[in-house]
């Protein structure tokens, strides 16, 4: 023999030698020890280290944290209580983006599973992730695939692949047949042996871009960002103005320093600094979404991060998948359709024992559902369905009343080479066209031939029935559609099914009577597919690189994208959307790359989250009009104080405590206010159009009050300090009642608390010792008292105007 004939035999000797014995101890530990092994890594693109870093190593925290430090070294602890903010706001972040980095880490396409493998010759059990390349794997129904195997020669199989796919029908496997980790064995038996393992694996690579981290995107949380890169790059020239400032008001940088003065002046620089920044507002905002979590907890809705409260309520299209979402993705008894002369009461008996095979899958239990087992059939031999022939027989004797063969399987199958039965056949065909499953009943008054499984069904059967079955609707789902279509939010079904399924689906949710675009024939151009997604609204046979693509296209015309599923397949259009939606039956990966998962499946709970959503912004919007304002009040002065060598007119610890009684204590409740208007783009443009002129208008007043008392009025410092901490007062207090509106009972509770807090400030002796605030002299008092008014009175004609401009504009 030639030598490489000899290699060839000896390869499939050795083939043949591992199909029945399996691999040796000594090749398992071979493959275990140069890694080749069926685990995957589990780490994301972001370490804990990394998160702490980001959250914690910024630049506000840089400042923050050397001002803290810096009065603490001096002892003025007192006016420190600005750095819980920031700590509340690092701790807030980095709890925010590790629970999303556990969420990946657990991110596995297979359950924790074991594999019965043939090793030394024998059967054993091992942990999926024993398995190693060239293992022989024995499967069974209802076991799943946990590495990408070859079926060996032989073996017959009913696979589900929906997980991988999102095709929900059973796909027939033979013998040479690839089987992909991630899908379910349903019926048949046979031996595979190991292609690939770990990373290598398909449904490792298909969830590989699922790992990468990822925050969602937030229009509240990227408008607040775009403020703190504008006050990013005024913080250290104002600083540096509002330092030499405060040192030339105490006598020069030599005086100041030679008499000990610098000691205030620092603590004035560090008043100016700290007001400049809106710490609290990025605690309101985790707040206002945090509660929004708890809510919708309630009502079994997940959120695995806190800004998807408010993507969806922003989302203006709505990507679904089918099966899962709209659909159960169980089977169910649609109609009979007779083709012959038999009364019911011969071909009943066979469905019920049809229905009654646990071995039939999805299609016998809803058979069985129809048509309930009466008493055993008198059987005499059976032949059980498989996915080679595409159907199952059973024979019956006399005394049954349905004598004779009953062959029940695919159309194409059973009526395809009967002459008697092209009209069955093409009925059938028309069926399936409607998007309905169709299976076709037959009889042979003879007994079925041994070999008809391997030379055909004989020519002279008799068409009975054909059963069509449809796939069980959500009986939420055409009310949510309906909601969604009502809030002017666009709705597209996208799935693997074929086009025609797909079609009749929608037809029974009431979504449109139109066909299904075919995924297969979308073409390759970017451009070209924004067009055929934004003009068609039902896809099939959609693969989940497809998905993903559609969604993009979908945000390349600016769009905000949210999408629902429950398989592997949709894993990367969940990763690729604005905000992914998992159902309660969805993989382990598919819930680890959602913001939010339906923790019982109910499609009904969509709403509410929306109006959850709708419920923070408008919140975080009020919220942010108080905060905005103070940042840019607190700027202008810091920048008018620094350029005339003016002293800071407030301390730190001043400016805390009208913080929290006009700020964070009432801002807090309102951000917890029900309600919650429809959203309209343009949170940020609609806070800075009142926040800028009212924080101006502030500013000027409290400029004008200190510039009174103590270059005109003769006043002492202190007395200056405390009748601008009543100006600030009201002004602040009126710019949180023009945020609160409309009022309702609670509100009016909140502002009478903040009114009655600042007449308490100045009355206790207590808060006046710790705070140095007094009541200032009567001249001086009225002064700020009637600034104070007037400035009020142009807060709220700016506010009335941007009012009027806005509903003007809507």
């Amino acid at each position: 023999m030639p030598a490489a004939g000899k290699a060839g035999a000896s390869a499939l000797d050795v083939e043949g030698r591992r199909a029945r014995e399996g691999l040796t101890t000594g090749e398992v530990q071979e493959r275990t020890a140069a890694g080749r092994i069926n685990s995957v890594p589990t780490a994301t693109s972001r370490t804990v280290r990394a998160i702490v870093q980001a959250n914690v190593l910024t630049l506000f925290n840089a400042v923050v944290g050397g001002c803290f430090i810096l009065l603490f070294v001096l002892g003025q602890w007192r006016d420190a209580l600005f750095g819980l903010s920031a700590i509340s706001n690092s701790l807030i972040g980095i709890v925010q983006e590790y629970r999303a980095k556990r969420s990946l880490d657990r991110l596995a396409i297979t359950q924790a599973a074991t594999n019965t493998v043939i090793r030394n010759g024998a059967r054993e059990r091992i942990p999926s992730a024993g398995l190693v390349p060239d293992d022989t794997v024995v499967l069974a129904g209802g076991d799943q695939v946990t590495a990408d195997l070859l079926l060996l020669g032989g073996a017959s199989l009913e696979v589900d692949e929906s997980l991988l796919t999102g095709e929900s029908e059973p796909v027939p496997k033979m013998g040479g047949a690839v089987l992909l980790s991630g899908s379910l064995i349903l019926a048949g038996s046979g031996r595979a042996t190991v292609l690939r393992v770990g990373p290598d694996t398909f449904a490792y690579r298909l969830a590989a871009e699922a790992r990468r981290f990822s925050l969602v995107t937030s229009e509240i949380r990227r408008g607040l960002g775009k403020v703190f890169v504008v006050i990013t790059w005024l913080l250290l020239p104002t600083a540096l103005l509002l330092v030499n400032a405060q040192m030339q008001d105490r006598g020069g940088w030599t005086g100041a320093f030679g008499s000990g003065r610098w000691i205030p002046a620092v603590v004035g620089a560090v008043a100016g600094i700290m007001a400049m920044i809106p710490l609290g507002l990025l605690l309101m905002t985790s707040v206002a979404f945090a509660v929004g979590g708890l809510r919708l907890a309630r009502q079994k809705v997940l959120i695995q991060e806190l800004a998807a409260v408010e993507v969806l309520a922003r989302v203006d299209v709505l990507c679904l998948d089918k099966t899962g979402t709209l659909s159960s993705g169980s089977m169910v008894f649609d109609a009979v359709h007779a083709q012959g002369a038999f009364r019911a009461a011969r071909w009943q008996p066979v469905l019920e024992w049809f229905g009654a095979q646990s071995e039939g899958g999805s299609t016998a239990a809803a058979i069985g559902a129809a048509f309930p087992a009466a008493p055993p059939l008198a059987e005499r031999s059976a032949i059980p369905f498989s996915s080679a022939r595409k159907w199952s027989s059973v024979t019956v004797g006399p005394e049954s009343g349905a004598a004779g063969t009953w062959i029940l399987g695919a159309p194409d199958a059973v009526l395809g080479g009967s002459p008697g039965c092209a009209a069955a056949h093409g009925e059938a065909a028309a069926l399936a066209s409607t998007g309905l499953r169709t299976l076709a009943l037959a009889y042979l008054p003879d007994i079925l031939p041994p070999d008809a499984g391997e030379t055909g069904l004989p020519t002279t059967l008799e068409p009975v029935l054909l059963i069509t079955f449809r796939e069980r609707i959500r009986a939420d789902a055409a009310a949510t559609l309906d909601y969604f279509r009502r809030q002017g939010v666009t709705v597209k079904i996208i799935s693997g099914d074929d086009p025609r399924t797909v079609a009749a689906l929608a037809r029974g949710v009431g979504f449109g009577n139109g066909a299904a675009y075919d995924a297969r024939l979308l073409p390759g151009d970017p451009a070209q597919l924004e067009d055929i997604v934004d003009a068609q609204s039902l896809f099939g046979s959609v693969t989940p690189s497809q998905k993903r693509d559609l969604v993009r296209a979908l945000k390349r015309r600016g769009h905000t994208v949210a999408m629902t599923g429950d398989g592997v397949n949709d894993v990367l259009a969940l990763k690729e959307a604005d905000l992914g939606i998992a159902m309660d039956s969805a993989s382990p990966a598919t819930k680890a790359v959602a913001r939010l998962v339906l923790l019982d499946g109910r499609f009904e709970r969509l709403p509410a989250v929306v109006d959850e959503g709708r419920r923070a912004i408008s919140n975080i919007e009020r919220v942010s009009l108080v905060f905005l304002s103070k940042t840019v009040y607190a700027t202008v002065i810091s920048v008018v104080c620094g350029i005339l060598l003016l002293a800071f007119p407030f301390l730190p610890r001043q400016l805390s405590a009208l913080d929290g009684l006009t700020i964070g204590l009432p801002a807090f409740f309102l951000a917890l206010q029900p309600g919650g208007e429809r959203y309209a783009p343009g949170f940020l443009r609609r806070s800075l159009a009142f926040a800028v002129p009212a924080g101006f208008c502030t500013a000027v007043c409290v400029l004008a009050v200190s510039a009174l008392a103590t270059g005109f009025g003769g006043h002492t410092r202190e007395n200056a300090q405390s009748a601008a901490t009543v100006t600030l007062g009201l002004l602040a207090a009126w710019i949180l009642v023009m945020a609160s509106r409309p009022l309702n009972g609670t509100k009016v509770l909140i502002l009478a608390g903040m009114y009655a807090g600042l007449v308490l400030l100045f009355s206790v002796p207590l808060t006046r010792h710790f705070f140095r605030v007094d009541w200032p002299p009567p001249g001086l008092l009225a002064l700020a008292v009637g600034v104070g008014l007037a400035g009020c009175a142009a807060i709220e004609g700016v506010g009335r105007f941007t009012r009027h401009r806005r509903a003007r504009a809507g």
